[in-house]
């Protein structure tokens, strides 16, 4: 595993797994699998409804909790009772402390959300507090007008939507970049088809979704791969043995389509189903 040291100092795992979506059994499973396959951060939030599946989770794979880097979310509609929000995810999660704690969106009262964060981390319930789905503009207003930077801001990121502009001022803030959906929203991209990626994946007898998680991470950015299939779920993690080369990382970067899934007005379906889930 490689790690991303944050801007408060503490160590994150770059690769971690992700649950949204995932529900009962299936989301136990799922958790307990990845854990034991050697995953050590498991992302989820209150919106997908799934903490204590998760928590489930982590219980079965029998992997103590201080060797474990948990990361949920507080839902915008919950922002007027964080604190609160943030205690049921503790008790759903069976933990005493959250590792990364990230405001969902950039909606609602995320300010008097963010204070709570804030005292929060200072009681020692959060280890570090971020954010999701930030543009640049509010990260840096929410940055102005409050006494903690955001250690993560978590945005879709992957081949087609790489985010160099957003990066430009992550990294001026010294704010990590997370990436959700780093593979795509299932078959409604061609990624996995394109032809560079498929040559890298011979010349380096790796899967596709292999070569497109390592390019991420190259690149200093955190992801959190979905799946249920435990063959899948290995080779996901299976990517730290091998390095894509400055030029590869080039070809690869040539790519980008500046075009996300979620907030794509051509797929509002994604958006609607990302706020109310």
């Amino acid at each position: 595993m490689e790690y991303l040291t944050l801007n408060n100092g503490v160590n994150m795992p770059i690769l971690g797994f992700g649950t949204f979506m995932l529900s009962g059994e299936t989301c136990t499973n799922s958790v307990a699998n990845a854990i034991q396959a050697g995953y050590r951060m498991i992302d989820t939030a209150e919106a997908y409804g799934n903490e204590k599946e998760v928590g489930d989770g982590i219980k079965k794979s029998g992997i103590e909790r201080k060797d474990l880097f948990i990361v949920t979310k507080v839902n915008f509609k919950s922002y007027e009772h964080t604190k609160e929000t943030v205690m049921k995810s503790l008790e759903n999660l069976r933990t005493d402390y959250i590792d990364l704690m990230l405001l969902h969106w950039p909606f609602a009262n995320y300010y008097a959300a963010w204070r709570g964060l804030e005292e929060l981390y200072a009681d020692g319930k959060i280890k570090a507090i971020d954010v999701s789905n930030f543009e640049p503009d509010q990260l840096l207003d929410l940055i102005a007008y409050n006494k903690i930077v955001p250690a993560v801001n978590q945005i879709e990121t992957n081949l087609y939507c790489q985010r160099t502009d957003e990066r430009i001022w992550l990294d001026k803030k010294e704010v990590s970049h997370m990436a959700y959906a780093p593979l795509g929203q299932g078959n409604r991209n061609d990624m996995f088809h394109e032809p560079a990626v498929n040559a890298l994946s011979d010349k380096y007898g790796k899967t596709p979704a292999q070569i497109l998680l390592r390019f991420l991470t190259q690149k200093k950015i955190a992801v959190i791969p979905r799946s249920t299939q435990p063959e899948h779920i290995k080779e996901n993690i299976n990517i730290f043995d091998f390095s894509l080369t400055d030029e590869e990382m080039t070809t690869l970067s040539a790519l980008d389509k500046k075009t996300a899934l979620i907030g794509n007005p051509e797929t509002p379906e994604l958006v609607e189903f990302s706020l109310t889930w």
